[in-house]
């Protein structure tokens, strides 16, 4: 599975795309907003700080400028994968970037029929949110489960792009359910690493090698 980050912190992005375990990078007006930069400034950093798909998303609601949008941000650099609304304007949109050769992230997905139709109109990634289904009192990692089924039946080639996650649990649920991506905000994504036992075995390690005086280097 691959592992995005959501948000625009560069240095924390560029630190962790330095350890080899950020594979991308997802942002939305929220998080640009948050930036109080320039969303062309943003994307651009972003894109060249990771190899992998940078989603930008569009602010228009109607297809034809949701294209114009669309080419505009494609044009920033060439992983950077446009993020459109699942709408029928944003179906519409998808499928017109799609032929160009764009990459194109259906966003705002919370039920597999939306999805079908995301992957019928040739977008690259969709964004089940299932923090957000929790929020309800419905199990959000069920849209997950429900989705890999549908386009394992038919060979849909596009990927599951797990959002909304809030906890480490949500990504080992996406894991073991076999979504392609998880886009993990900062805050979950830095305690992936923690474990309680892996703390205290370190402390006592580290005390157990200190009383032997010796040294590796």
């Amino acid at each position: 599975m691959q592992l995005f980050l959501d948000g625009s912190d560069i240095d924390k992005i560029r630190k962790y795309s330095d350890f080899g375990v950020i594979d991308g990078v997802t942002t939305n007006p929220s998080i640009i907003l948050k930036s109080g930069k320039n969303m062309i400034e943003v994307i651009s950093e972003l894109a060249s700080v990771v190899s992998g798909s940078v989603s930008a998303e569009v602010s228009a609601l109607d297809s034809e400028k949701m294209v114009r949008e669309g080419m505009k941000l494609s044009e920033i650099a060439k992983n950077v994968t446009v993020k459109l609304p699942i709408t029928w304007d944003g179906l519409r949109a998808c499928n017109t970037l799609s032929k160009k050769g764009i990459s194109v992230n259906m966003t705002l997905c919370f039920s597999s029929s939306q999805a079908l139709l995301a992957a019928k109109a040739g977008a690259e990634y969709v964004s089940p949110f299932i923090g957000r289904l929790d929020d309800l009192n419905l199990e959000g990692i069920d849209l997950i489960s429900d989705i890999k089924l549908i386009y394992s039946h038919y060979k849909f080639s596009t990927k599951i792009l797990a959002a909304s996650i809030r906890t480490t649990n949500h990504v080992k649920q996406c894991a073991r359910l076999g979504a392609d991506v998880a886009t993990i905000p900062l805050d979950v994504f830095e305690k992936l690493i923690k474990h309680p036992l892996t703390e205290s075995g370190l402390n006592q390690f580290t005390a157990d090698w200190e009383k032997t005086g010796q040294s590796i280097i």
